[in-house]
């Protein structure tokens, strides 16, 4: 699948069937995860996979937004270090390419970030340090999905011209690039 029709179907999901993610899928999210770009490149991000079905009971106990987890396949946490104070831009860029590498090979994902963090840190053994940014569950849909019916406000809407304010319709503003 390119890049644009990823980002184009991609949609989060919170029900999964039980068929089990391929091992070398789950290294190519994480894979995607480790190449994702950082701020002063400070590669600072970590991660814990969690396949365990414990685990992931563990992870919705600790959740106070994602109880849902326990259905996914696998789950990843990702932690950044809040001394870069772009630490959470980093983390959305992470969780943005790890859901697109696996939506590339038709695993789903959702992300939450409620979570009680104290149970969380002595659950999963998090350093002090380290910020717990967001948990992504994955697996495949339990029902078919195909990304065609977004739900998105018209890009008309949401984009201006030079300041803010300033509207045009964006198809207008492509006959005037042309």
């Amino acid at each position: 699948m390119d890049a644009y029709d990823c980002i184009r179907t991609k949609l989060d999901i919170r029900e999964f069937s039980i068929e089990q993610v391929p091992h070398e899928i789950k290294l190519k999210v994480l894979e995607a995860a480790r190449l994702t770009g950082t701020g002063l490149n400070t590669q600072h991000c970590r991660f814990i996979l969690v396949e365990d079905k414990q685990n992931l009971e563990n992870l919705a106990k600790d959740s106070t937004s994602g109880k849902w987890i326990v259905g996914s396949n696998f789950a990843i946490v990702i932690l950044t270090d809040p001394k870069y104070h772009f630490h959470l831009i980093d983390a959305g860029r992470v969780i943005q390419n790890m859901q697109l590498a696996a939506w590339n090979f038709k695993v789903c994902s959702g992300i939450f970030t409620g979570i009680d963090k104290d149970s969380f840190k002595k659950d999963y053994d998090i350093p002090e340090e380290l910020n717990i940014s967001a948990i992504i569950g994955f697996g495949y849909p339990a029902r078919k999905i195909t990304g065609d019916m977004k739900d998105r406000v018209p890009l008309d809407s949401l984009i201006y011209f030079e300041k803010y304010g300033i509207s045009k319709e964006v198809k207008n503003f492509n006959r005037e690039q042309n």
